[in-house]
């Protein structure tokens, strides 16, 4: 076997390299090289070239295709541009826009890898003939009894397993990440070796589609009308302002509310996207045991009627907190499941993700559509 698992030699075996122009997706790509793989880099053309070049560190347009094209150049493997910015908007951004007017807080990146990246893009290397699709991505894809896992990468800094619970066992079949069981410092490490221009390039930090982080901006271009005035309203149903978008705010949130002379600190509990209000609240009012998803990505074993008790993520920067899942609706694969917390959890939002975990092991997730304090009986 070789090093991505194929019984046969290096030279033998083509892979393709999802490529971003970062310091990650480059060294794949060219240690990859290195132990002799037929190696293909391609990169997406995400959105538009004027917004890209205003912004430094974002992925997959202006610069990093640029700089991705350079370490082929190299390294000596083909690269190639795919111009996916109309695919990117409909998927991605169009959705993205759309969630927050539902007064949600939407992850579009986690809807790039599942509608893009690990959806088309996939499709294409098997196209081009690839035995498998490599990124740099910071996750540990590990054989196991049933076939191949999805765990947690090694350096826990750089777990990227949150943004890639769409992840379906077909596409984990065909998939490789190479630095999942490295730290960041050995990857840059790598890049310097090599003499790589990007070994110093900072990592993306911000969505990349959004160049001055202003989301309410690019949703106001997508969605005139996005930041329609209204109410922001106490849980006791005073009116105490007023607010210049529920795209603005976000569940949880506590400073630059906009409203003030209480005794209590207040909170954004809730979102009225029908009514355009924007509902406060104490702390303890964010309180919530029991949360609903949709279109639940499973990848464990079958779960008896009795649910299946696991760690979860409600968010990309929580701990997981223990759990017990129950399958409802259409059940297991892309249906709905109940979550019960085994202790309460404040700022709950729709539009993130619920990612379940087994120790280190990814089991899937869906997304969240609502919460409930659950009322226990005298």
């Amino acid at each position: 076997m070789n090093s991505l698992g194929f019984d046969k030699d290096p030279k033998d075996t083509r892979v393709v390299v999802a490529m971003s122009g970062g310091v990650d997706s480059s060294v794949v790509a060219c240690l990859l090289k290195e132990e002799g793989y037929d190696v293909i880099g391609v990169t997406l053309q995400l959105y538009d070239h004027g917004i890209a070049l205003e912004k430094s560190g974002a992925c997959c347009a202006g610069q990093d295709i640029y700089d991705a094209r350079t370490v082929a150049d190299r390294y000596g493997f083909p690269h190639y541009v795919l111009d996916y910015e109309n695919r990117f908007q409909q998927s991605v951004m169009e959705d993205f826009a759309d969630s927050y007017l539902r007064g949600e807080t939407p992850i579009p990146c986690v809807r790039c890898n599942q509608k893009v990246k690990f959806k088309d893009m996939l499709a294409m290397a098997r196209d081009l003939g690839a035995d498998c699709m490599a990124t740099g991505h910071y996750i540990q894809r590990i054989d196991g009894e049933n076939g191949p896992e999805l765990h947690r990468a090694f350096d826990d800094t750089k777990d990227q397993s949150y943004f890639l619970f769409t992840t379906t066992n077909e596409q984990l079949d065909y998939l490789r990440f190479p630095l999942g069981g490295l730290p960041k410092s050995e990857t840059r490490k790598m890049a310097e070796r090599m003499g790589l221009h990007v070994s110093d390039k900072p990592d993306s930090q911000d969505i990349c589609f959004v160049p001055d982080g202003s989301y309410a901006r690019v949703v106001e271009r997508l969605r005139p009308g996005a930041l329609d005035e209204g109410d922001i309203v106490h849980l006791d149903g005073r009116v105490l302002g007023q607010h210049n978008g529920i795209i603005n705010y976000t569940i949880g949130q506590r400073r630059g509310i906009g409203v003030g002379g209480t005794a209590e600190p207040l909170y954004v509990i809730r979102l009225d996207a029908e009514a355009k209000q924007v509902i406060v609240g104490p702390k303890e009012a964010l309180a919530r045991t029991v949360v609903l998803i949709n279109e639940l990505n499973w990848l464990g074993e079958e779960i008896s009627d009795n649910g299946k008790d696991v760690l979860v993520k409600l968010r990309s920067s929580q701990k997981p907190v223990a759990a017990t899942l129950y399958p409802e609706g259409q059940g297991l694969g892309m249906g709905g499941a109940r979550i019960v917390l085994h202790d309460p959890q404040f700022g709950v939002s729709p539009g993130q993700a619920a990612v379940f975990y087994d120790g280190n092991r990814v089991l899937g997730g869906g997304w969240i559509v609502s919460s409930e304090q659950e009322t226990v009986a005298a």
